[in-house]
């Protein structure tokens, strides 16, 4: 907690009822960055008058956002982006105090879960069948539809703690999953789907040296673990009159999953009239996709 005398003097003016004084106040106090939300938290617990406590509120959350938008970067930016701390970064947006290790914790027991369920001989549909027995049957994860336009559901701390989720939130758990257990299972860019690949590599066992040719065994729907077959796959992109049938099976990169969630829970605050926060995620998107902060 910040203790001086600039400090004091700006959360006296907290409650200022000019306009102007406050986005002077706001723009100074936002300069100090996390640091200074145990004085807000504070001042909040302390303040009777609701209006003060909204504004307090608000500026808590203009800082938590402020470094938000600096870890998006950090992240946009790196070698090899986590797509779990892409998740974990999106659920940061909504429960910046959110505890961690607890998340880290429990995804790490499904990892173990699902290991010890798996071996060499497993067929992929096999494979897939283990994730779906632990991630379905066990832990009882209920996926609910994007039509529903619920916020809550986008957030990876919500799928652990609640075992609730949408499509994104459990598919992102189920593709972190697969990363670390070696299951080339994939995101690909289905038109208003997201879905999975399992991509086999077929090699030819005359010509061991060669490379691989990747095939597409089957398509999983990640809400519930659905399988689907090419045949189904193709029979969905003809009823949309789909054409650019290469540019759907091609792999989606870690970051380009991250912009879809959020260009997902960005229509789902509009359609709530969220209008500040969905404001808010397009800005997140923008950093991704520019890599740098505006």
């Amino acid at each position: 907690m910040w203790e001086n005398k600039e400090v004091s003097a700006l959360l006296r003016l907290i409650d200022d009822p000019d306009d102007e004084v406050f986005d002077t106040v706001s723009e100074k106090i936002l300069h100090y960055g996390k640091a200074i939300i145990p004085n807000l938290e504070s001042l909040w617990e302390h303040t009777p008058d609701e209006n003060v406590q909204e504004r307090i509120e608000q500026l808590i959350h203009r800082v938590h956002y402020q470094d938000l938008q600096q870890e998006f970067l950090d992240w946009s930016q790196s070698r090899h982006p986590d797509i779990l701390k892409g998740a974990i970064l999106i659920a940061k947006y909504q429960f910046p105090d959110m505890n961690m290790p607890s998340l880290l914790s429990q995804f790490d027991q499904i990892r173990r879960n699902v290991w010890l369920e798996l071996n060499n001989y497993l067929t992929p549909l096999e494979q897939v069948n283990v994730f779906n027995s632990i991630l379905y049957n066990f832990y009882k994860l209920q996926g609910h539809e994007l039509t529903e336009r619920e916020p809550k559901y986008f957030f990876i701390n919500q799928v652990m703690d609640g075992r609730q989720g949408n499509g994104y939130s459990i598919g992102i758990l189920i593709l972190a999953l697969c990363e670390q257990l070696d299951i080339p299972v994939f995101a690909v860019d289905v038109p208003r789907q997201f879905i999975f690949a399992y991509v086999d590599t077929l090699y030819n066992f005359y010509s061991p040296d060669t490379d691989g040719i990747q095939q597409i065994q089957f398509f999983i729907d990640p809400m519930n673990g659905m399988v689907y077959t090419q045949k189904d796959v193709d029979a969905y992109l003809k009823k949309i009159n789909a054409t650019d049938r290469s540019h759907y099976f091609s792999p989606l990169t870690t970051k380009r999953v991250i912009i879809k969630m959020l260009e997902e829970l960005c229509l789902c605050y509009r359609y709530n009239r969220e209008d500040q926060r969905a404001d808010e995620i397009q800005h997140l998107i923008s950093i991704l996709v520019t890599d740098k902060l505006s």
